[in-house]
């Protein structure tokens, strides 16, 4: 694969992160993970309030997307009021079909760089609980179970309970930053 390339989502990038979030939900789905995501779940109204709070980042390759994620700085709603010293990654998603295995963890290494790029110490995220193989995913890329989160409010009214994972996070001079500007 050709490298990847990090930027931020800006309002023009909107209609390409819904679809890759519907593509997402559609390739879970053909492999029998139904009580995750569903199509149409989330618009771009969603991904626009991220973005006036927080962070959606693209990934790109050879002038296509590869990825994105959310990169929150709070979220009370998994993890109650906490100190200013994690991000949280949120909808970490890959174009499956276009990009090689790997690319995923690709992502989450660099979503965590800019974690610690920020100055916070820890990332972490929740995962529905009841996908065994998502969890272990995570764990295999060194975060580590800290919680669970039961009935937690879902986009269209659902809830669902989740595992609450952390990862330690610091700056890494080896690895190359993220980039921070959306008009790359």
């Amino acid at each position: 694969m050709s490298a990847l390339h990090f930027r931020l989502a800006g309002e023009a990038d909107l209609a390409t992160v819904v679809r890759l979030r519907d593509d997402a939900a559609r390739w879970m789905l053909a492999r029998g993970v139904t009580d995750q995501w569903r199509p149409g779940q989330l618009d771009a109204d969603h991904f626009r309030r991220v973005m006036a709070s927080g962070e959606v980042w693209l990934a790109e390759t050879d002038g296509r997307v590869a990825g994105a994620w959310e990169l929150w700085w709070e979220d009370e709603d998994a993890w109650g009021p906490q100190p200013p010293t994690a991000g949280y990654v949120h909808r970490l998603m890959v174009a499956h079909g276009s990009v090689p295995p790997g690319t995923g963890r690709r992502l989450l290494r660099a979503a965590e760089r800019r974690v610690a790029e920020a100055g916070r110490t820890l990332t972490r995220l929740d995962c529905l609980a009841g996908n065994a193989r998502l969890n272990a995913y995570y764990l295999d890329a060194g975060y580590r179970v800290v919680g669970h989160k039961p009935g937690k409010p879902q986009p269209g009214g659902m809830s669902k309970s989740f595992t609450l994972l952390e990862k330690p996070v610091r700056a890494d001079r080896e690895e190359p930053s993220v980039a921070r500007s959306a008009s790359e």
